[in-house]
């Protein structure tokens, strides 16, 4: 009998390993600057959407333990309009990856969405429907989570997120009628949801995501076994980063290079020769005005 239950135990252990889901999120939510709201119902509230991050099962592809995308989402509410319980607040969504054969992990998104509003009671049902949105609050957390993994995935294989683009670009088209900030089309702020799903998914950003597999498989997955030729690889990628700012140079994707890359790059060819060093600042400068001070650093 005790064979028995180790070995059901045994099988659980590995089926619930096999089904891991996508995401090992963590999920906070600071309610500082609104002393007056309930300090029981958000903390609630912040683990109603630690699960949905955590449990939902987001893709068909299975994932083990190790192979989940480590992330974090920092919701800080900045006002409270009772008696209909809404909320504003900003959102800051952070993830990474490891990099092949080393322990040095890389930031894919750093990206903070100051338009999000949101209704919240005690009581009120988080479930994510594919096919519908009725919740803002859900609508946003799930959004990010398909760019998350979008973006993972697109780091490992050329296009290999255009999936969960796609399912990302559906809920900001269904969230069209909630009404709700940051959703709205074409609205030219580097923060909106639609246009960041637009981005991701429209053709004209295809130097994109040749750039973010280059980068990332060619390029730093490569710096362990060879660190020159990785080296160079992302140097070379950087050219599909200049197609992308010569096509659309307000393009939001570059705010998320911007963000994430920008001083990695900087490191990553400080080892460069001093001719690559010029030409890499040079181009940057003239794509990544704002980020001068970290690219004059490739002295």
């Amino acid at each position: 009998m005790k064979r028995f239950i180790l070995s059901f135990l045994l099988v659980a252990v590995y089926f619930s390993v096999l089904q891991a889901q996508e995401l090992n999120a963590k999920l906070t939510i600071n309610t500082q600057q609104v002393p007056s709201v309930d300090k029981q119902l958000f903390s609630s509230l912040e683990s109603e959407l630690n699960k949905l991050l955590n449990e939902q099962k987001w893709t068909d592809t299975n994932f083990s333990r190790n192979e989940r995308i480590n992330c974090n989402v920092s919701i800080n509410v900045t006002s409270f309009s009772p008696p209909e319980n809404n909320y504003t607040a900003e959102i800051q969504i952070t993830s990474q990856r490891p990099v092949y054969n080393s322990s040095y992990v890389t930031s894919l998104i750093n990206y903070r969405d100051t338009q999000f509003d949101f209704n919240y009671t005690s009581g009120l049902s988080l479930n994510f429907n594919s096919t519908s949105v009725d919740n803002n609050l859900v609508a946003v957390i799930s959004f990010y989570a398909y760019i998350i993994i979008g973006l993972d995935f697109d780091s490992f294989s050329l296009n290999g997120g255009k999936p969960y683009f796609s399912k990302a670009m559906e809920i900001a088209n269904m969230s069209q009628s909630l009404s709700a900030k940051g959703w709205e089309p074409f609205s030219g702020k580097n923060n909106n949801r639609y246009d960041l799903a637009l981005a991701l998914t429209e053709e004209s950003s295809s130097p994109f995501h040749n750039f973010w597999y280059d980068y990332h498989r060619t390029g730093l997955d490569e710096m362990a076994a060879n660190a020159s030729r990785g080296r160079i690889r992302i140097i070379e990628s950087i050219s599909d980063v200049r197609k992308l700012y010569d096509a659309r140079p307000s393009s939001v994707l570059l705010s998320v290079i911007a963000e994430t890359k920008i001083d990695e790059i900087v490191r990553v060819c400080s080892q460069a020769t001093p001719e690559e060093k010029q030409s890499m600042k040079k181009t940057l400068s003239q794509m990544f005005p704002t980020k001068s001070y970290n690219i004059n650093m490739l002295k």
